[in-house]
């Protein structure tokens, strides 16, 4: 397994930045979708990981032996595993790519078509 480390984390947090600004520099719709589609995936997208790993720094602190036993702390775990449960409620993002693939103008249509 590869040792975590804040920086290793840093780094994937700024390749979505970079995901982000590219996003916003109007590319092409194809491959925005490409790039994306694989933190929208049902079983091992962002949605699904990241409710994870809220679920499991929930254990962590609630079983750690130095954490304190109070309402502070039960509320703050409480607020952690329900995150965990409405980030997991977007694993069906996946769908919406499908959708767009199946929808998306061709190049004969105009821009507008896209407006409601």
């Amino acid at each position: 397994m590869t040792v975590l480390t804040p920086d290793t984390i840093r780094a994937a947090s700024e390749t979505l930045s970079l995901l982000t600004e590219y996003l916003r520099s109007d590319p092409d719709l194809d491959e925005a979708l490409d790039l994306v589609a694989p933190l929208l995936d049902e079983y091992t997208g962002i949605p699904v990981q990241f409710a994870d790993t809220l679920r499991a720094l929930a254990r962590v602190v609630q079983e750690h032996p130095d954490t304190p036993v109070t309402g502070e702390v039960a509320s703050f775990v409480s607020e952690l595993r329900t995150a965990a449960w409405e980030q997991a409620d977007q694993h069906t993002l996946h769908y919406i790519l499908d959708a767009l693939r199946a929808e998306k103008p061709s190049s004969t249509k105009a821009a507008c078509n896209w407006c409601p």
